[in-house]
This record gives structure tokens, C-alpha cells and sequence, in this order.
């Protein structure tokens, strides 16, 4: 089985590889988004495995870019945020599975088998907080938020400018000060500065 890891921290894809590798499990890794889509279109894996914070673009950017190009891709969310909120918003975007990074390690193995073989996997614990936090994730302004919505407020946390998000994003200057406009109303943020508080105060 092939399985792509896309994680910054080259400690965090050597430990992966470690653990699935000796479980006969072929295992490449990638450091940005960029390098992973790259590599995802050329490997063809059959289980990616991808953390959300990226140095690019966030994993669910590339989330929907590997979507985009094989609809039928079987990513596996793996962060340290299990905030339900991002949880089911990452389920909602087409993600298979969810696993926290300071969950038992016997799980990646078992997550990247279910997956693989279509199934869906969330670490037990996740989807027990998910399963009771229901009615305030739906209250929770994140989870009214669409993809793109995300992607903004995640780069305006990181302190990027209106172009500089445009030109990351491959969108128009209008349409991201049109966004960044409806993220305020949405976020109930005062000004600008309040959206960027609130959006480095959400840390997805």
C-alpha cells in the first residue's frame, strides 16, 4: 500500500514512515502543500495522511486541491487540533478520517487500512467529543464558514495581506476583500484587526 504523508515537521513524516513501514506500508513524504499535490499526482497513493497547518497553504486547501484533481482521493486529517468544529468541518470538505497526533499510535495503521478500503476513521476519542459537542459546533461561527471562507481566515491569522492571500490562493484581489468583508459579519468582528484577532483566536 502507498501512503503520502504532508507534514512540515520532518520529525512527525520520519515517525510515520517508522511506524507504517513496518507494516509493510510504502511511505513518502511531502513538507508543503505545493510538494504534496505534486507528489500526490505523481505517486497516486492510496491513503494520504495530512496535517492541516502547512507552511503554503492550509491542509484543507490542499485538501480540496487533491479532491479536485481524483475525486475519489482517501485523505486522513492529522493534527493536534480535534476542536469538533474543525472536525467535522474537515468530514464535511471530503476528508475519510480524522486522528489526533497525541492519540495512541496503534491507530495510524488501523486508520490508513480502514480508509483505504473505503471505510471512514475517526479516533475513538474524537468522535466521542464530536458526537456531544454537536449543538455548540453548529453554534460556533467556524462551522458556518465554506472552504474558501476558511482558507482566508486561516492566511489572515498567519499575517498575510489582501494581494498576498489573492496570489496564494490564485483568486482575485476583489474576491478576497469581498470575503474578508463577509468573514467580518460572520464573525461578528468589529474591524479588520478584531477579524484577524478572531481568526489567529480559532487557530485552524
Amino acid at each position: 500500500m502507498k501512503v503520502l504523508v504532508v507534514d512540515d515537521h520532518p520529525v512527525v513524516v520520519s515517525g510515520c514512515k517508522a511506524m507504517l513501514e513496518a507494516d509493510d506500508q510504502h511511505v513518502v513524504g511531502a513538507e508543503s502543500a505545493k510538494s504534496g499535490l505534486k507528489t500526490y499526482l505523481k505517486m497516486k497513493p492510496d491513503v494520504v495522511l495530512l496535517d492541516i497547518t502547512l507552511p503554503d497553504v492550509s491542509g484543507f486547501e490542499l485538501l480540496r486541491r487533491i479532491l479536485k484533481a481524483d475525486p475519489d482521493a482517501h485523505v486522513v486529517m492529522f493534527s493536534m487540533n480535534t476542536d469538533p468544529t474543525v472536525v467535522v468541518r474537515a468530514i464535511e470538505l471530503g476528508a475519510k478520517g480524522y486522528l489526533a497526533k497525541n492519540g495512541d499510535p496503534r491507530e495510524l495503521s488501523a486508520a490508513i487500512k480502514s480508509v483505504a478500503k473505503g471505510e471512514a476513521y475517526i479516533s475513538p476519542a474524537i468522535a466521542t467529543s464530536v458526537a456531544f459537542d454537536t449543538a455548540n459546533t453548529r453554534a460556533k461561527p467556524l462551522s458556518r464558514l465554506n472552504k474558501r471562507e476558511l482558507e482566508i481566515i486561516r492566511l489572515l491569522a498567519k499575517g498575510r495581506k489582501i494581494a498576498e492571500i489573492a496570489d496564494a490562493l490564485d483568486i482575485s484581489y476583489k474576491t478576497v476583500a469581498n470575503t474578508t468583508s463577509l468573514l467580518k459579519k460572520k464573525m461578528n468582528a468589529r474591524s479588520h484587526s478584531d477579524l484577524i484577532r478572531l481568526a489567529i483566536e480559532i487557530n485552524v
